[in-house]
């Protein structure tokens, strides 16, 4: 499981810890999830390994396959859940930190599944959960470059679910709406600047999307607001959805 060390990625751990599952952890901040492992393995007796890693680095999937194959682990289930936010305009930002977004979302996320997939595939068993987002559905300002890495999860995953259809492998793509996290703050927003009516704890979100991974969903979209919204923008052109998002955050506080 990526991303493990607080939000979504902290409560998949709980959860699936909870229901007796083994873990291995992959994080860049090595210190919170070595607490999280130990507090893991003495609530529910449960093995958890932990590799401190930034996905966002070079060959950062090839490093955590050779991590597995060190400890002798074939892992039943990916969880790809890293992921990181920016909520500037492009055309007002530092080149590189878009592209450092890009290599974690899109680039780390497509290596590691990748890698993992055949033997999954080859034993005819397991799954990939992969965490897209709400606004992989729409275009937002300000947030063009995540919103588009998320599209492109969204259809990375449905794609996949596709193409493994028989193979006894399948794909879930969690996509939440927003969840109150230190995401917001690490993205740019301000504090207290994002509330939503579809708004879910990190628990609940990450409850949904065992729940829709362990039934073997295509798709799990969060709250029933957040269904809706969805349904409703198959129904408008990307365009007025954009001036809407664009009003939305202004009212909001986020632009600058």
């Amino acid at each position: 499981m990526t991303g493990a060390s607080s939000g979504i990625g902290e409560e998949f751990a709980r959860q699936v810890a909870e229901l007796g599952g083994h873990l291995v952890l992959v994080a860049r901040s090595l210190a919170k999830i070595e607490t999280l492992a130990g507090e893991l393995a003495r609530a529910h007796g449960v093995q958890v390994k932990v590799l401190g890693l930034d996905l966002a680095e070079p060959n950062s999937g090839r490093r955590v396959v050779a991590f597995l194959e060190e400890q002798g682990i074939e892992i039943a289930a990916l969880i790809n859940n890293a992921g990181v936010g920016r909520a500037r305009a492009l055309a007002r930002d530092d080149a590189e930190i878009p592209l450092h977004l890009l290599d974690l979302n899109v680039r780390a996320l497509t290596e590691l599944t990748a890698l993992l997939l055949p033997g999954l595939v080859a034993r005819g068993d397991g799954g990939v959960l992969l965490v897209a987002s709400l606004v992989a559905f729409f275009p937002v300002p300000e947030m063009a470059v995540y919103a588009a890495s998320k599209a492109y999860v969204r259809s990375l995953g449905e794609g996949l679910s596709a193409e493994l259809s028989g193979s006894g492998v399948h794909v879930t793509v969690l996509c939440p709406g927003n969840v109150p996290s230190g995401f917001q703050e690490a993205a740019g927003f301000a504090a207290g600047s994002v509330s939503t009516p579809g708004e879910l704890s990190a628990r609940a979100t990450a409850r949904a999307g065992l729940h829709g991974f362990f039934r073997k969903q295509g798709r799990v979209i969060p709250g029933f607001i957040n269904r809706l919204a969805v349904s409703g923008t198959a129904l408008v052109p990307n365009s007025w959805i954009a001036r809407v998002a664009a009003f939305v955050l202004q009212r909001s506080g986020r632009f600058d």
